[in-house]
């Protein structure tokens, strides 16, 4: 029997691991890129390739190209030599503050290289349902614009509202340079949707997360503060009073997600995507539940809030249930938080003997 074949890109990352061990694991062939420039960009402690040599490993079906999507004779050969029947691209540069030290790459990377992608698949794989994770920082600063009332621990939404919707403004806002080039991949991937009928969703992240996350201090918040914590390093609250929050998704339910698109996909519809409300946390809330489980972690306020960072965001599930209503996310937070713990508890031990 012929086997399935889907292109991963960013296969060594978090969310991109997570979909080919996935897809592996229910019989696809799995041709995966990545080329690690998040060792370049946050240091060898952000590097990908022991994730890429774990999946090689593991998994028969995986085979890794070291592309760089930039080179867009190279995306087109090989999306025109696989043929893909599924597309998931999750490759990106991640952090809003590195974006402003390397504008062109960021732009390059996020918007130039998912147009290489959508017009090799528009060419060669038309009809392969097409995965996009995009972010919530394509609304810019609107969020910080809804009315918002400070207790004790966080900030909440003031009328009530269970999470953002997918109907928020994306223009007249801040976005970061990353939330523009995120944001010009998110519309494109729309664009080929809507204009050339391509079954394309694009998935607004919140914070997703796991214990394959390489957290650092510009990017992937939990997994981040987790490591300080169970390490005993310290940790700097950028404004807010710790109160900003955020939802949390483990990356294994996104990529089950993914799986449910790819059997019933769409053109060009966006859905706003985190753990929701039963998900949502501050920064005081982690902390206080890092107490609990016995770490407690050494921290300072900087006093200044990173430009542009949200201060509450929440993610309305509704959309994304109404339309894949047999979805249901495994991870809740405490179960999410203790298997980053967990990984990193794991770590010190085998250092340590």
């Amino acid at each position: 029997m012929r086997l399935r074949s889907a292109l991963v890109t960013g296969s060594g990352g978090l969310i991109g691991s997570a979909c080919v061990e996935a897809l592996c694991r229910i019989g696809w062939r799995v041709t995966g890129v990545d080329n690690d420039l998040r060792a370049r960009w946050f240091g060898p402690g952000a590097t990908t390739a022991p994730v890429v040599r774990g999946l090689a490993a593991t998994w028969p079906r995986y085979r890794h190209e070291n592309l760089d999507l930039r080179d867009r004779a190279g995306v087109r050969t090989l999306v025109a030599a696989l043929r893909p029947e599924f597309i998931i691209h999750t490759a990106a540069q991640p952090s809003h503050d590195k974006a402003a030290a390397i504008p062109f790459e960021d732009f390059d990377v996020n918007a130039g290289a998912t147009l290489n992608l959508l017009e090799a698949a528009r060419a060669a794989a038309p009809e392969a349902p097409f995965c996009f994770t995009s972010t919530n920082k394509v609304y810019g600063d609107r969020p910080n614009q809804l009315p918002l009332q400070e207790l004790a621990t966080r900030w909440e939404y003031a009328d009530g509202r269970d999470g953002i919707g997918e109907d928020l403004a994306i223009d007249q806002s801040l976005h970061s340079l990353f939330g523009v080039s995120k944001l010009a991949a998110d519309v494109l991937c729309q664009e080929y949707g809507r204009y050339f009928g391509m079954p394309v969703g694009i998935f607004r992240g919140g914070c997703l997360t796991g214990p394959q996350h390489s957290g650092v201090e510009l990017h992937g918040y939990l997994n981040y503060i987790i490591r300080c914590a169970v390490r005993g390093e310290p940790y700097t609250i950028h404004g807010y009073r710790g109160k900003q929050v955020r939802d949390q998704i483990h990356a294994a339910d996104v990529a089950e997600l993914f799986l449910h698109f790819q059997r019933a996909p769409r053109a060009g519809e966006v859905y706003n995507l985190g753990g929701g409300r039963a998900n949502s946390l501050s920064v005081l809330e982690t902390i206080a539940m890092l107490a609990e489980r016995g770490y407690r972690l050494r921290y300072a306020y900087s006093g200044t809030a990173r430009k542009g960072d949200h201060i509450c965001y929440i993610s309305d599930l509704g959309k994304l249930r109404s339309h894949f209503p047999a979805w249901q996310p495994r991870y809740d937070l405490r179960s999410l938080m203790d298997e980053i713990i967990t990984r990193y508890a794991d770590h010190a031990a085998r250092r340590a003997a």
